[in-house]
C-alpha cells in the first residue's frame, strides 16, 4: 500500500504543477524532474530498495510520445488559412535539424576521432524539439504562437525520428537507400489513410460504454507494428489526429459521407478529452521516473558541461536565424526550443556499439535541463504578460 499511496501523492503533486505552470511560468517538467530526483534522495537516505526501473522508461516514453503527438494534432486546425503557418513550421523543423545535426557530427568526429556515421547518429537526438515539454509550456501565449509551437515541435519529432532511423538502420547510402526511405513514407501514408478511415468508423459506430480506450490501444498497436517494420510511424499519429480533429474540413471527401459527421464530431471531443488526460498521466510518470533515475554526479559532470553549453549555444543561434528568416517575431518563441522526451528516447535506442564516448547520460541530462531552464526564464521575461491577439 505504501507504493500506491506514494504514487498517487506524486501524481497529485504533478497535477498541481501542471495547474500552476501557466501562472508561475515554470515548466512542469522541471518540477517533475526535481520531484523525481528528491524521491531518489529520500529512498537512498532511508535505504529503501526499489526494483530496477531503467527498462520501464523507454516504454513510458514511447507511449507518451504517441499520446503527445496525438493530443497536439487533435488541437490543430487544417484549412487554407493555415498553409503559411504549416510551411513555416515545417521549414523551421527541417533546416535547423539538418544543420545542427551535421555541425555536431563534424565536431564529434573532429574532436573524438569517431566515424561520421556514428557521430551523426549520436548528434541527432540533440537536434529535436521536445513536443512533450514545448506544447504544455506555451498555454499562456497567443493562439498563433501556440499553433506554431504545436506544428513545429510535432514535425520536429517526426522528421527527427525519420532522420535518426534512416542513419542508424543503414550502413550504406545511395540511390537504393533513399528509394527505400521514399517507399517507407509512401507505405506509412497508405497505412495511415486506411487506419484513419477504419478507426473513424469504429469511433462513429461503437455504442458500447467503453469505446475510447480500445481506439487508443489500436492507435498504439498500429504505431508499434509500423515501428517493427521500420516505418515512420509518427506520420500515422499526425494524419489520424489531424483527420478526426478536422472532420468539418474533410466533408468533400467521399469516405466522410459514410459517417454521421455531427455525431462523430461530438465523439471526437470526448476522445480528445480522454487523450489529454491520458497524456498528462503518462508524461508525468515518464518525467518523474526520469528524474528519479538521474544521479547528482551526472548533472554536475564538468567534463560534459562545456559540450552541453556549446550545443545549447549553437541551437539557440540557429533558432534565432530560423525565426528571423521565417519573419516570425523572435520573442518569446526564440526561447521555446526544449530538448526532452524524444532526445532521451533516441539516446536510449542507440546501439551500444554505435555510441560515442562524448555523448553520454550526463550530456543528455545537462542539455535537457539547460534548454528547459532557458525556456522557463525566457517565457517569464518575455511571455508573461501577453494578451490574446486575434489571428490573421
Amino acid at each position: 500500500m505504501t507504493i500506491v499511496i506514494t504514487l498517487c501523492s506524486l501524481l497529485i503533486v504533478a497535477y498541481l504543477f501542471d495547474l500552476t505552470s501557466s501562472r508561475t511560468k515554470i515548466p512542469s517538467v522541471i518540477l517533475l524532474l526535481l520531484l523525481g530526483w528528491m524521491v531518489r534522495q529520500v529512498t537512498n537516505f532511508l535505504k529503501i530498495n526499489l526494483p530496477d526501473l531503467d527498462q520501464v522508461l523507454p516504454i513510458l516514453g514511447t507511449i507518451g510520445l504517441i499520446l503527445i503527438v496525438l493530443e497536439g494534432s487533435l488541437e490543430l486546425e487544417l484549412n487554407k488559412s493555415k498553409i503559411g503557418l504549416i510551411k513555416k513550421s515545417f521549414l523551421g523543423a527541417l533546416f535547423p535539424l539538418f544543420i545542427l545535426a551535421f555541425s555536431l557530427a563534424y565536431m564529434f568526429q573532429y574532436y573524438g576521432g569517431y566515424s561520421f556515421k556514428d557521430s551523426l547518429t549520436n548528434a541527432i537526438p540533440f537536434c529535436i524539439i521536445s513536443s512533450a515539454i514545448a506544447i504544455p509550456s506555451v498555454r499562456s501565449l497567443t493562439s498563433r504562437e501556440k499553433e506554431f509551437v504545436i506544428y513545429e515541435s510535432s514535425l520536429s519529432d517526426i522528421l527527427g525520428v525519420i532522420f535518426f532511423n534512416f542513419i542508424s538502420f543503414h550502413t550504406t547510402f545511395g540511390i537504393e537507400t533513399f528509394g527505400s526511405l521514399l517507399l517507407e513514407i509512401v507505405m506509412i501514408i497508405v497505412v495511415s489513410l486506411i487506419a484513419t478511415i477504419a478507426l473513424s468508423y469504429l469511433l462513429n459506430k461503437i455504442d458500447h460504454h467503453i469505446k475510447f480506450v480500445p481506439i487508443i490501444l489500436l492507435v498504439i498497436l498500429i504505431y508499434a507494428i509500423s515501428k517493427t517494420y521500420h516505418l515512420p510511424a509518427l506520420i500515422f499519429i499526425l494524419i489520424f489526429g489531424l483527420s478526426i480533429g478536422n472532420i468539418d474540413e474533410l466533408k468533400h471527401f467521399k469516405w466522410i459521407e459514410n459517417f454521421e459527421t455531427d455525431l462523430l464530431s461530438k465523439e471526437v471531443i470526448k476522445f480528445k478529452e480522454l487523450t489529454i488526460e491520458a497524456t498528462f498521466l503518462v508524461r508525468a510518470l515518464f518525467f518523474l521516473l526520469f528524474g528519479y533515475l538521474i544521479q547528482t554526479k551526472e548533472i554536475l559532470n564538468t567534463d560534459t558541461l562545456v559540450w552541453a553549453v556549446g550545443i545549447v549555444f549553437i541551437l539557440f543561434i540557429l533558432r534565432t536565424v530560423q525565426l528571423k528568416w521565417s519573419k516570425i517575431p523572435l520573442f518569446p518563441l526564440v526561447f521555446v526550443a526544449p530538448r526532452g522526451l524524444i532526445t532521451i528516447l533516441l539516446f536510449l535506442s542507440i546501439d551500444p556499439l554505435n555510441r560515442i564516448h562524448l555523448v553520454n547520460e550526463s550530456l543528455i541530462i545537462q542539455v535537457v535541463l539547460l534548454t528547459a531552464f532557458i525556456m522557463m526564464f525566457g517565457l517569464m521575461v518575455t511571455g508573461g504578460n501577453q494578451k490574446e491577439k486575434t489571428t490573421s
